[in-house]
Formats: structure tokens, sequence, C-alpha cells
């Protein structure tokens, strides 16, 4: 509760800093409200989001849901604005952080904690894949997978995302090395994300996803470098695919996704992990950094006395 609190109190000083930019600076005015009235704006955002903020800030739960919900919602009209002029983009970027932000902080103020578990229920609920299924159905359903899961995550939002980077004005210009590079990391990451997925679904009876988890634990291959080699490939291709791209939005969103995965996802996978497997994943993740790989792979003898 109290770091949600604080988070209000930040948000109001910036909301009251910003909108003094506004009425000072004419550049911030154009950038984030394009050809908006100013005062019509204000006599709404001011008492509702920065006033709202100082309350919620205060421990008053009603205002945080109040300034919440107005956040989401301006967020949503300067992205609609900004789509339809190609002006405010900048406001759109920024209400659509602060939206995100305020929720998160709304979970913490009203719960003291962020509902992280409502991420993993119903079909994304954790669930041992059949180990008697052969393995070449594993196989199968990891490429299925695959072929899905990147092609959106990697393909279709990235371009999305892109797409609404250009009509906003919010791009910035990077040289052509810079798209060479990224595809040369996004190369690299993709090999050790097949790499993983086939010692995953031949030697862990499973698949990747939370619906048909492996059923051995795997310390074999780059499971033996890293503990989630899988994350470690995608977020690093997500970075490849902004950077070939051009797009610092793009590279934001795969920095976010490593932020939901590895504050949300994997404290709940792990759990899991530990439940499933006791003593041997303890040992596997005391031996195992989870971000870092080792330079060399753990011992043979730790890995051959886990799986």
């Amino acid at each position: 509760m109290v770091w949600g609190r604080a988070y209000f109190a930040v948000q109001a000083v910036a909301g009251a800093g910003w909108w003094l930019a506004v009425f000072l600076v004419p550049a911030v005015r154009r950038a984030t409200l394009g050809g908006l009235d100013p005062l019509l704006v204000a006599a709404f955002d001011v008492p509702l989001f920065v006033a709202g903020s100082v309350l919620a800030a205060c421990g008053v739960s009603a205002a945080a849901v109040i300034a919440t919900l107005w956040t989401a919602m301006v967020a949503v009209l300067l992205v609609g604005y900004a789509t339809m002029t190609g002006t405010a983009g900048w406001g759109a970027v920024l209400m659509i952080a602060a939206a995100v932000a305020s929720a998160l902080a709304l979970g913490l103020v009203l719960w003291g904690r962020v509902p992280t578990h409502w991420l993993l229920i119903g079909p994304f609920r954790f669930r041992a894949a059949d180990r008697a299924a052969p393995v070449s159905r594993h196989v199968a359903a990891t490429g299925l997978q695959i072929l899905v899961f990147w092609g959106l995550t990697l393909g279709v939002l990235p371009a999305i995302i892109r797409w609404f980077e250009v009509r906003w004005q919010v791009d910035v210009p990077v040289p052509a090395v810079v798209v060479i590079a990224g595809a040369g990391i996004f190369v690299a990451a993709s090999a050790l994300g097949i790499w993983s997925a086939v010692v995953m679904s031949t030697l862990g009876r499973g698949t990747p996803l939370p619906a048909a988890m492996a059923s051995d634990l795997v310390v074999r291959g780059p499971y033996r470098f890293v503990r989630n080699p899988m994350a470690l490939a995608g977020i690093v291709q997500g970075t490849g695919v902004g950077l070939m791209l051009s797009s610092w939005l793009v590279v934001v969103y795969a920095v976010c996704g490593s932020l939901v995965w590895n504050y949300a996802i994997r404290p709940l996978e792990e759990r899991d992990l530990e439940e499933r497997f006791g003593d041997d994943f303890r040992r596997y993740r005391s031996a195992v950094r989870c971000w870092c790989p080792r330079w060399r792979p753990v011992a043979a003898t730790i890995a051959a006395g886990i799986t």
C-alpha cells in the first residue's frame, strides 16, 4: 500500500509539472495536446488527475479509483485523437504509461499487492502435459505455439506499434547499422529459442505454455546455462525486432514484456515448479541464475542428480 500511495504522490507532482509546462512552453503544449484547448482539458484533468492523485497519496482509496479511471479514459481519448490528427502523440504515449502505472498502483492501494494471479486463470492456468503422450505430440504442439506466439508478439504487435509510432510522429531516426545489428540479434535469439523449445518438448515432455507445461524438470541444453532461456530469447528477440523496425516503442514493449514476465509470471511459475519437483528444483535454482547465463554449464553431476 505504501508504494502505491508513493506512486500517486509522484504522479501528482509530475502532473502539476506537466500542466505548468503546457501553459509556459508552447512546444510542450503542441507535442502533448496538439490542437486541444488546454484550458478546457485542464478544467477536468487538474481536479481528477492531479488533485485525485494527491488524495490517493493521502490514502483515500476512492480517489485512487477515480484518478485511475480518469487516466485510463484520457489515455483512450488521446490515443484516438492522436491517431486521427497525427498530433499530440507524446501526450498519448505519456498517458498510456500513466494509465498502466496507475492501475498497478491502484492494486497496491486496494489490496496491498498487484493481483498477478489473474493472469493465469482458465486456459492459462498451470497444467502439466500428459507425460504418457508421444514426444512427437509435444514437439508438434510446441511448434504450433511458437508459430502463433512469435507471429503475434514478434510480428503483428510490433508492426502495429510501429504504425502508431509513425502516425503519432514520435518516431526517432536511427542509423542503418542499428537495423543490421537488430537482425543479427534477432537471429541469435531465435536460435536460442528454438534450441530451448526442442529440449523442452523432447526431454521435458511438455510445451513452453502454462496449459501444457513440461512434466519432467529439464536441466539439459541451454537450461544448463540459464534457468529461463526461452523467456530470455523472447525478450532479446523483441529488442531485435525493435531495432530492425527502427522503433524505440517496440524496444520499450520488449522491456515491458520482460518486467511482466519477471515480476508477474516467473514467481508463479517457480512456485509451481517447486511444488512439483521440490528439492530437485530448489537445487537447480540455487545453481543456475534466472537471467544471466553462466560462463560454463552447470556441473554435470548436478544436472545428473536432478534429471
